[in-house]
């Protein structure tokens, strides 16, 4: 009787270990055999020898297991007991581990390996039949059909929220058990999801692997790449239910939705003030705080949000974006824009009551209310004087600051608003803009032309105290009250 090849006893003992565990392994026989195990692919192993008995350690040589069977059985394959095809034949079972030539990674099975090298070559061979979306694996494809469906299978008994995808219901789960297992080995801050603290420790180290192809600029994280990537592709998957306004972003559809709840859950507790983002709280707190972090390298002038100061970089290089597609006309901010729009329908919903002007914005119709109120919120914190819309009081503190940002390029003189910038351009250009209707005379500003009309009008808004003379203009009053002033003082020497 022949007896097992060592060799092969060790494969088989690796294999079945419940079915050989207790029995020494056979002496080597360097014969040929032909054994056939059932069942397992490319891992056969031949034998010859069909001796009925037992050998000595009680071990079946013609049927050693149940799945053991001769060639003469159809539909398996034979290798031969030499040392290297035994050899491979153990490394095809105990694991040996495949490498990706592109990353060096290891992988166990070919499949796993085939399946990895689509990230490197990009292949994604399994489409989806409704949108034409591909994918790199068949079971993304199945994930991704439950968009479509609606399918969300998955529930949490805690909060009755479903899921679509069992990972998803997985890290929804952590919410409600406020363990957070995963550490951060630098600075200690503990997270609940180990992507997210992958994702932390990338701030540390600086590193930003995922570039956007199109513009250069390099994210932490893939999805951020692909949030950003919307704006170049200008998709807007997202959709508000209610008025069919649509988002780059789930985040935006929420915030957008206060709109129409009038939902403002973020409050100051300096002022009771509430809003609807967090981030237009923390601009507000600025103003109590008097804080502003951002600079312009031009001029210095501070501002409280970086938007503010992008808006303000425009005046330094007469950037003017926004362009009117009716008439052409172009503006350096958005809302120059929007407000000009408005002069092309002539609409004007807001009315005062007091005076019966019309507005078209209620922003302007708020500032002129206080006109009759007298209300003046905004105070400066240096004088103490009081004004009735916050740019004026911008404009007010650069009197103590000595702040003058506006520059004019011919000759040099700064001034505080850009306004008095504009009119004393006016005297470099001998631009004469303002015109008057009845006589055709032109001035270089509008204030000279509205005291002008007071010529045709007869208007004499300025009255004297004194003797009840009045005039035209603020200038002549003053001329007048001199007068007053200089008779007075001949009447002491008299």
């Amino acid at each position: 009787m022949k007896s097992l090849d060592d060799e092969q006893c060790l494969l088989l003992s690796q294999l079945y270990p419940d079915k050989i565990k207790g029995r020494e392994l056979p002496e080597k026989n360097d014969g040929e055999e032909s054994i056939w195990i059932q069942g397992h692919g490319d891992a056969f192993i031949s034998s010859e020898a069909q001796d009925t008995e037992k050998d000595k350690q009680g071990f079946d040589v013609e049927n050693p297991l149940p799945e053991l069977k001769h060639l003469s059985d159809s539909g398996y394959k034979k290798c031969s007991t030499e040392k290297n095809n035994v050899e491979s034949c153990r490394k095809g079972r105990t694991g040996v581990k495949l490498s990706c030539k592109e990353c060096d990674k290891t992988f166990i099975g070919k499949s796993t390996l085939d399946r990895h090298m689509r990230i490197h070559t990009g292949e994604k061979p399994f489409c989806c039949d409704l949108c034409g979306k591909s994918f790199s694996r068949k079971g993304n494809v199945d994930a991704h059909m439950k968009i479509h469906t609606g399918e969300k299978p998955f529930c949490c008994d805690l909060c009755g929220k479903r899921f679509g995808h069992k990972s998803n219901f997985n890290k929804h789960m952590i919410i409600h058990t406020e363990e957070k297992p995963f550490c951060c080995e630098a600075c200690g801050q503990r997270f609940k999801l180990k992507s997210n603290l992958n994702a932390h420790i990338k701030t540390h180290t600086g590193q930003k692997p995922f570039c956007c192809g199109l513009c250069g600029q390099r994210f932490n994280q893939e999805a951020y790449l692909k949030r950003h990537m919307r704006i170049h592709t200008e998709q807007k998957p997202f959709c508000c239910d209610l008025c069919g306004k649509r988002f780059r972003r789930k985040s935006y559809v929420k915030t957008h939705m206060r709109i129409h709840t009038g939902e403002k859950p973020f409050c100051c507790n300096l002022c009771g003030q509430s809003f609807n983002q967090t981030s237009a709280l923390k601009t507000h707190m600025r103003f109590h705080t008097g804080q502003n972090p951002v600079c312009c390298n031009l001029c210095g002038q501070s501002f409280s949000q970086k938007s503010n100061l992008n808006t303000h970089m425009r005046i330094h290089t007469a950037q003017k974006p926004f362009c009117c597609d009716l008439c052409g006309q172009s503006f350096s901010q958005k809302a120059y824009l929007k407000k000009h729009m408005i002069s092309h329908t002539r609409h004007k919903p807001f009315c005062c009551d007091i005076c019966g002007k019309s507005f078209s914005r209620k922003f302007d119709f708020r500032k002129h209310i206080r006109i009759h109120t007298g209300l003046k919120p905004f105070c400066c914190d240096i004088c103490g004087k009081s004004f009735s819309q916050n740019s004026h009081l911008n404009m007010h503190k650069r009197i103590h600051t000595g702040e003058k940002p506006f520059c004019c390029d011919l000759c040099g003189i700064r001034f505080i608003q850009k306004s008095s910038l504009n009119r004393h351009i006016r005297i470099h250009t001998g631009q004469k803009p303002f015109r008057c209707d009845l006589c055709g005379q032109s001035f270089s500003q509008k204030g000279t032309l509205n005291t002008h009309m007071r010529i045709h009008t007869r208007q004499k808004p300025f009255c004297c105290d004194l003797c009840e003379h009045k005039f035209n203009n603020k200038s002549d009053l003053n001329m007048h009250m001199k007068n007053h002033a200089m008779q007075d003082k001949a009447h002491l020497f008299v």
